[in-house]
């Protein structure tokens, strides 16, 4: 039996921190596992102590490359997509994530889907010597995604905003 709390684990590809908190398992679908964060949840980001100030639900797809964040006002980003590596499950409790670097967000109110930190994902691509497997796997997430952001393709249309309710 899965546990009702889940850490979430990201690391950079050179292993680095890059965020690690605690989520409320909310429910696992054909989407994926959807988990949720509340306000006051304490986190780690890029290595130092912090504070969830505003919550919201993580989308961990089974198999793909990327990881989705719905977020409620007041925060611009609607819809907040790292590209990361497939999840990589841990005794159904942990799940550990390779981000790598580009985001895809859609901003509140406008709609407005932007590809984000190409510059980052250049750079670390040679710094960290990214496979061409993992650049190739990563480049077409980013594309998938801009459409699907765009065109309301699900879970980005309305399957997340009962499981948003549920930590606002």
């Amino acid at each position: 039996m899965p546990s009702d709390v889940v850490r979430v684990i990201y690391r950079k590809y050179d292993g680095s921190a890059h965020r690690d908190y605690p989520a409320r398992r909310l429910t696992e679908d054909d989407l994926g596992v959807w988990l949720g964060v509340t306000t006051g949840t304490p986190s780690v980001y890029h290595g130092r102590p912090s504070v969830e100030q505003i919550p919201f639900v993580l989308l961990v797809p089974h198999h793909a490359w990327w990881t989705g964040m719905f977020n409620p006002p007041p925060r611009t980003s609607e819809v907040y997509c790292d590209i990361t590596s497939p999840a990589r499950w841990v005794d159904e409790d942990t799940v550990h994530l390779v981000d790598l670097d580009l985001d895809v967000v859609r901003r509140r109110g406008t709609g407005l889907v932007e590809l984000r930190d190409e510059d980052e994902f250049a750079v670390h691509r040679q710094r960290f010597d990214y496979p061409d497997e993992v650049v190739t796997k990563a480049e077409a997430a980013a594309r998938w995604l801009l459409g699907a952001l765009g065109d309301d393709t699900e879970p980005f249309a309305t399957s997340y905003r009962k499981w948003l309710a549920l930590v606002v």
